[in-house]
């Protein structure tokens, strides 16, 4: 359908990508990973037709049409049927029936389709600039970021959507649970090249690892070889009756291939600083309520957060999840009620919004040293290495940082001070996937209370151990992990319920015994078509650490062997290192095609569970 062939692509004296060759075949759905910055979505443009290649050239199949949806929210319309149609030449963009059919089936009541443009939520105005590409009939879909500005329950339909999308598709998100309920093949750009690979993130992730651990032992074991192979030269190159073996290691160090050390690449690494406290519970929340312009947000809500929670406040947009996160941060006053803070309570509050709140004249290690109740410009300094902002990268002004730099520095200047208790408003927005695994990760160390507001069901799969809960104008609590929320509860579309009188999951047509016994049984057909792949998986590692065993000793032996002028010991084992090299070589090849076998599996018994949670 699309073929690539040696694209690559500059800004100045920045090579974002070079020698860039793919393809994207029939029904495959890709998904595009890569660090913030390595030119995601330039890629997307360029397929699109909307930037020019540096160089190579993108070959795209006759009559193929491809629909592009950016990231940036872009109307010119007022009302929502015509804006759905404005990308249609203007004599078509009267045909409001074909408006009308692609907007129901994206959720929109007739009433939705003559609001004005600005009445709509965020997750309807990225609707809406699907719809509109959608309404162009393309072959293939192009998604730069398509889940932001989503709730996690329109993020769940959306996924749905893609996953029967009858074309093809190449998507952006930094949401792994999302891509990887999509994908059949992700491609990446790393180290200015791209691959791609069949399968989810997981398995390009672990293909790129074992690809760089094999170059990295390759390499050295190059390295030590051309040292073994010019010390013989060196040793026995006066010897005239060992001038053909002298000649051959020579002709042998000239075909060697040069391979170059891989520089390690920089991650965020950073953990959030814990102040002890000895309260049991650091928070107590009795009957609050809260109403925004006469609009209920919050009403008789009480709990406790106890000093080592990790609380998660879950629903759609506009229900008052932020609002909640003020109130217990206490930039917001309760109307009624009360919350209580325990003595010593140190609290780290990250909302994005606070970004307009950073100093654009300061500099990112100014800024951070700011929150430092001690002032120590070394510890701030030391944080923004750990936030990639090295060197002098540290003494840049806040105005000229992107929306993730600035959310990088706001996790700065909570990282600098001791505190208990962690309180995250969708603290992934702008982050790319390596620096969402990094907060993930530094949020599961913390040793204090965490309260997280996100609509990223890998983060809540992970971290949530209670729930609060905003659905159906209500708010609830929880006492259990996100799977038995799913299990127990589930997400109801309000729009469905509204609409039809029920919803479309499939508790509609099959009752929770029926449906945990059809789980059961997929979990059990899941683990006998698994865990075989797995035993032999292990088999296969070991064998490779054998393997590698005996030709590190085959190397020391060769060494001993010149180093006794044996030269049939050295023929002979010459031979025995090259059947070695072959086995190893066979051995990683059989151990990528089971990995990806096994990965492949497991996400189809998954996602017919989740059919079914």
């Amino acid at each position: 359908m699309i073929a690539v062939q040696n694209l690559a692509k500059r800004f100045g004296s920045t090579l974002l990508f070079e020698d860039v060759t793919f393809t994207i075949g029939s029904k495959e759905k890709v998904g595009l990973v890569g660090r913030n910055g390595l030119g995601k979505t330039t890629l997307l443009k360029i397929i699109a037709g909307i930037e020019q290649p540096d160089e190579g050239s993108v070959s795209i199949s006759r009559h193929y049409s491809i629909g592009y949806m950016s990231q940036q929210l872009h109307f010119t319309k007022p009302v929502v049927r015509d804006e759905a149609l404005s990308l249609l030449p203007e004599s078509e963009q009267h045909e409001y029936w074909r408006a009308e059919k692609i907007l129901s089936g994206l959720g929109f009541t007739t009433s939705d389709m003559l609001k004005r443009v600005h009445e709509l939520s965020g997750g309807f105005q990225v609707r809406l600039q699907l719809a509109k590409t959608l309404i162009l009939n393309p072959d293939m879909l192009l998604l730069d970021e398509p889940t932001n500005y989503l709730d996690i329950t329109s993020i769940r339909w959306l996924a749905r959507f893609l996953q029967n999308w009858p074309g093809e598709l190449l998507f952006i998100t930094h949401d792994r649970g999302f891509m990887d309920s999509i994908v059949t093949h992700t491609l990446g750009i790393h180290r200015n090249r791209i691959k791609k690979i069949k399968g989810n993130t997981q398995q390009f992730y672990e293909q790129i690892a074992l690809e760089e651990e094999i170059y990295e032992k390759t390499r050295i074991n190059d390295e030590r070889r051309k040292k073994e192979i010019e010390e013989f030269i060196s040793r026995f190159r006066a010897k005239a009756r060992l001038a053909n073996l002298v000649q051959s290691r020579i002709k042998t160090i000239e075909k060697m291939q040069k391979r170059e050390k891989l520089v390690p690449l920089k991650n965020l690494d950073f953990e959030f600083r814990y102040k002890p406290i000895n309260a049991k519970y650091v928070l107590q929340v009795d009957s609050i309520s809260f109403d925004y312009d006469e609009t209920p947000l919050i009403h008789n809500l009480s709990f406790s957060v106890a000093a080592g929670d990790r609380i998660c406040i879950i629903g759609p947009n506009g229900k008052g999840k932020t609002t909640l996160c003020k109130l217990l941060a206490g930039s917001l006053q309760p109307q009624s009620g009360t919350i209580t803070r325990a003595l010593g309570v140190e609290t780290g509050y990250f909302e994005q919004t606070n970004i307009s709140t950073l100093n654009p004249n300061a500099t990112i290690e100014d800024e951070i040293s700011y929150s430092d109740p001690d002032n120590n410009k070394q510890r701030a300094r030391t944080i923004c290495g750990s936030l990639l902002f090295e060197g002098d990268d540290a003494l840049k002004p806040v105005s000229v940082l992107s929306g993730g730099e600035k959310s990088r520095v706001l996790l700065g200047k909570i990282l600098v001070k001791p505190i208990n208790l962690l309180i995250l408003d969708e603290p992934s927005n702008h982050l790319d996937m390596e620096a969402c695994d990094a907060l993930l990760t530094a949020i599961d160390s913390f040793e204090g209370a965490v309260i997280l507001v996100t609509h990223n069901e890998l983060f809540l799969r992970a971290i949530a151990q209670r729930l609060i809960i905003f659905q159906n104008n209500t708010i609830s609590i929880f006492e259990g992990d996100y799977e038995r929320f799913l299990e127990k509860v589930g997400w109801v579309s309000e729009s469905d319920i509204t609409r039809t009188g029920h919803t479309d999951q499939p508790e509609s047509k099959l009752n929770k015994k029926e449906l945990r016994r059809i789980r059961s049984q997929l979990l059990q057909q899941k683990q006998n078509e698994c865990r075989p792949l797995q035993q032999r998986i292990e088999y296969i590692e070991n064998e490779i650490m054998h393997y590698d065993n005996l030709l590190k000793q085959c190397n020391t032996d060769i060494i001993l062997a010149s180093q006794s002028q044996k030269s049939s010991e050295i023929q002979r084992l010459s031979i025995e290192i090259n059947k070695l090299e072959k086995t190893l070589s066979g051995l990683y090849d059989e151990l990528e095609e089971l990995m990806e076998l096994h990965e492949e599996k497991n996400r189809h018994y998954d996602r017919l569970i989740q059919e079914y949670a």
